[in-house]
């Protein structure tokens, strides 16, 4: 086939080695963008140089010099180059200072950092009832495999306060408002448990630790001290024994600085200053009958729970709630946090869900009460989290853009003292990691599914995947954010003893389905501060669009074509020249393994 571009290669070019070797030799060093598109003559001239290499050994003659045939093959190594992915001639490059050695304000980067919150209601479908959910075990066992815990499982949210115990129940009895477009899968408005219910937990990964809610909301201490004996009753059972999964913590009440607006507490006078001795009335004779007297444990005592400011940790302190009978128990203080809320459905931006500020601001508003919450001994977390509330927003929550916010998210929670963050899953939601049942009705509009569609992970779950592994498996790891001096790049170190072990960058320009023009890749110059290192390694989340809801790769391997979410596909991991440039394409994530000088 007549190839009019490579013929005009040929004709435009078969004088130029000269001056772009000239050209090239000049600018060797520089580095600003007019300079780098000159890079993209390097494969041409490689091409020419090479050429006569392939005329056969004699006397040179004029018949014998390179000529149009050779010229042509030059030009179709630089055609092959400029619409390969290691083509990026304009290129936007920085410089990334990493240290070597752990700075003073790194955090410690606990192995729970990513763990997960259960909407209450269909608690039974994550767990499994006469046998254990396998794909959902599955899920959490390959995270667990990454880090050496499982990760912790909060079960409460707003259900935690629309249940009731009854010695009737064998499992549980729920009643479900009706569905809409909006919210196909609507939470439970009531829900009636058993024993059995809770003597599920015997199901999960062992080592699994827990945090179970009970009911505030109905402002009821009976209830809530049968919720509670029935829960401690479960985690004494042989099977859970056995199975290694433990209780860690007990939450009264689920976002209680939304009770003047939901219903459950008087709206014109329901205020921080009622909500403690309310809270107490509940939580004291709680862990009195369930025989929880200290901080330390086992079981303890998770406080606040908020979800706007509101109420805030730092006024419930000073109103004394940490002298109460309960308030002495608490070991942990609870947050929430979400970027947007989908409550009456809307239009939602992904690239705002995508964008490095915002995702800053969303976590910096916490962290007088996290400083307050250390001063006083007790640990943070984010105990229930995700993209959008209200069960997500379809073409945001749902999408590997989503994924890359996980990452940046958990990660920049940890560098300001965030332990853990519980990220909201329910059955159904469009921001889930993992949907745990088949589904019969779309997520995103409640459309009859035909054939109904089995178990499956989400994009976010991919982001639990680079999370989980720059976490590590050591449990004592230590991280800092990178200064990174671009707007839509982040940066994050691990170290290990001291040491670094292992950073993460992390694209967040969105580049979606209608994207036109080239894709922007940005070229990344570490310079390793404090000693050097030997060699690193390299492993890419890989996304076609910000807005693709599927065929993501992880280090090459897909976790979407397996039952057992176990990786699929030859497993790439790059060497890195540590001399050149590391390429991080918009939407994408880098993870590097480094190994340092002794």
């Amino acid at each position: 086939m007549h190839d009019t571009k490579l013929d005009s290669c040929v004709a435009g070019k078969a004088s130029s080695l000269p001056l772009s070797l000239v050209l090239l030799l000049v600018n060797l060093r520089s580095t600003d963008h007019a300079t780098l598109s000159r890079w993209a003559e390097v494969p041409y001239i490689l091409g020419l140089l090479v050429a006569p290499l392939m005329v056969p050994p004699g006397p040179y003659s004029a018949a014998r010099r390179p000529g149009r045939g050779h010229m042509r093959l030059a030009c179709t190594i630089r055609m092959f180059h400029e619409n390969s992915i290691f083509a990026y001639p304009h290129a936007m490059h920085m410089n990334v200072s990493v240290p070597v050695l752990a700075p003073a304000d790194s955090q410690p980067l606990w192995s729970t950092l990513l763990s997960f919150s259960i909407e209450q209601d269909r608690w039974p479908d994550w767990s499994g009832i006469d046998k254990r959910n396998d794909f959902v075990y599955s899920a959490l066992t390959t995270y667990a495999n990454l880090t050496g815990k499982p990760p912790k499982l909060r079960v409460g949210a707003d259900s935690e306060d629309r249940t009731v115990w009854s010695p009737t129940i064998s499992v549980n009895e729920d009643v479900f408002p009706p569905s809409t477009s909006s919210t196909p899968y609507p939470v439970a408005s009531n829900i009636t448990v058993g024993d059995e219910y809770y003597s599920l937990v015997k199901w999960l990964p062992t080592g699994t630790q827990m945090v179970w809610g009970v009911n505030l909301g109905l402002n009821n201490a009976t209830n809530a001290i049968n919720m509670a004996k029935a829960i401690f009753r479960a985690f004494d059972l042989p099977a859970t024994r056995s199975a290694g999964v433990t209780l860690e913590r007990i939450e009264v009440g689920n976002e209680a600085d939304l009770y003047g607006s939901n219903g459950l507490r008087p709206a014109d006078n329901w205020t921080v200053e009622d909500y403690v001795p309310d809270w107490e009335s509940i939580a004291d004779p709680v862990v009195e009958a369930v025989g929880i007297s200290s901080k330390d444990g086992p079981a303890s005592l998770q406080g606040a729970a908020f979800v706007s400011q509101s109420f805030t940790p730092r006024e419930i302190f000073a109103l004394g709630i940490l002298n109460s009978t309960a308030g002495k128990t608490i070991s942990t203080i609870s947050q929430h946090q979400y970027s947007a809320a989908f409550c009456n459905g809307g239009v939602f931006d992904l690239e705002s869900l995508m964008n490095k500020t915002n995702i800053r601001n969303n976590l910096t508003i916490y962290v007088d009460d996290i400083a307050a919450t250390y001063e006083r001994d007790l640990t943070y977390v984010i105990g229930e989290t995700n993209s959008i509330a209200c069960e997500g927003a379809p073409g945001v929550s749902n999408t590997a853009g989503a994924a890359l916010w996980v990452i940046d998210d958990a990660l920049f929670a940890a560098t300001i003292g965030v332990r853990e963050l519980y990220f909201h899953e329910g059955v159904g939601f469009k921001y889930n990691f993992i949907q745990p049942v088949t589904l019969h009705n779309s997520t995103a509009n409640g459309a009859p599914l035909d054939p109904p569609e089995p178990p499956y992970i989400q994009p976010p779950y991919y982001g639990g995947l680079v999370v989980d592994t720059f976490v590590g498996s050591t449990g004592s790891a230590e991280i800092v954010e990178l200064d990174v001096a671009d707007e839509n790049i982040s940066g994050y170190a691990a170290f290990e003893s001291g040491r670094l072990a292992r950073a993460v960058f992390v694209n967040l320009h969105a580049w979606v389905a209608n994207s036109t023009g080239t894709r922007p890749v940005t070229r990344i110059k570490l310079r390793f501060v404090d000693s050097n290192v030997s060699s690193a390694t390299a492993r890419r989340l890989t996304i076609q669009h910000a807005d693709d809801i599927m065929n993501l790769t992880w280090a090459g391997q897909s976790y979407e074509k397996s039952a057992s979410v176990s990786p699929t596909g030859q497993k790439i991991v790059e060497e890195v020249v540590l001399s050149e440039d590391i390429e991080l394409r918009a939407t994408e994530a880098l993870l590097l393994d480094f190994v340092v000088d002794s």
